[in-house]
């Protein structure tokens, strides 16, 4: 009798069970934020056990500085984004003409320099900020590297504000909501962007926070690679992209080359070049982490 009862138990418990990771697996966008979190603990764990303590340091501070800059991106993003919008939208109300344009070409002329362009020069002025003793710290550049790279991304938000907000007046609740004494403030910053559009903001600043760590790592691996002696020894925050740069880095992505003409090398790989291939994977994995949710999160609330 209390061996069946231990069976249904079970029973119930592995119904309960499939029935949830059905029900998440169903929301591709929840999902693979589940899989991108295992996935980094599984290789914390791995790298806790095999790598060698400094190295394992340096991969820990290159990867929350990597995620902590392109999360106060996405915050700088949102906020020039709903501060530039809503100037837009006053002086178009207002008829300031001149204005209006003055703000819309420096908008298409931040949009017209290429990302990955703006964010270099951005580096090069960081680095004569901290050459000449002007900024010091690790937070100090992370924060000032995330507003220069908030500057080039910000546009694209703006855009699609500005799209649901051209969108609604021409429906019959706007003007409803001025003839009921409503004020046109509000009810863009509340009725438009928060209560109708936050879903797909949320979703652009997903993608927001790939870009972000995608143009990072990138300009962060090329300035690694092409300072000068002088300039290299720079309090610059370690980043994934600055760890790949390194010459351990370089030599454990190297003998992945080996381990293709010597298979027997292949598991050596996962011991003795984890610096490297943890950096290397870590950036893509999150990239692909990241454009997963964010397509799953489009998908499930049918953007």
């Amino acid at each position: 009798m209390q061996i069946s009862r231990i069976k249904t138990a079970f029973k119930n418990l592995y119904k309960n069970f499939m029935s949830r990771f059905c029900a998440l697996y169903r929301k591709k966008d929840k999902w693979w934020l589940v899989v991108w979190l295992g996935v980094l603990l599984f290789t914390w764990l791995w790298n806790f056990w095999f790598l060698n303590r400094p190295a394992l340091r340096q991969l820990q501070s290159g990867f929350l500085n990597t995620m902590l800059t392109s999360f106060l991106v996405v915050l700088f993003t949102l906020l020039l984004s709903w501060l530039y919008t809503n100037a837009l939208f006053w002086l178009q109300e207002k008829k300031v003409k001149s204005a209006y344009w003055g703000l819309t070409f420096g908008l298409n002329l931040i949009r017209s320099v290429p990302q990955i362009l703006g964010v270099l020069f951005a580096y090069v002025w960081i680095t004569f900020l901290l050459a000449g003793g002007a900024i010091s710290g690790t937070f100090t550049v992370i924060l000032i590297l995330s507003l220069s790279m908030s500057l080039f991304i910000f546009p694209e938000l703006v855009s699609l504000m500005q799209e649901r907000i051209f969108y609604f007046p021409k429906l019959d609740f706007y003007n409803a909501m001025q003839v009921c004494g409503i004020s046109e403030k509000r009810i863009v910053n509340f009725n438009i962007l928060w209560k109708n559009s936050r879903v797909h903001i949320l979703n652009k600043l997903i993608a927001v926070f790939g870009m972000a760590v995608f143009l990072q790592c990138s300009v962060d691996f090329i300035v690694s690679v092409g300072l000068s002696t002088e300039v290299s020894a720079l309090n610059l925050p370690a980043s994934l992209g600055s760890l790949l740069a390194k010459i351990d880095s370089k030599q454990d992505i190297l003998a992945i080359g080996y381990s293709l003409t010597h298979p027997a090398y292949f598991p050596h790989l996962f011991i003795r070049h984890l610096q490297g291939l943890s950096s290397a994977f870590l950036i893509v994995f999150s990239l692909l982490s990241l454009f997963r949710i964010s397509n799953g999160y489009a998908e499930r609330h049918r953007l």
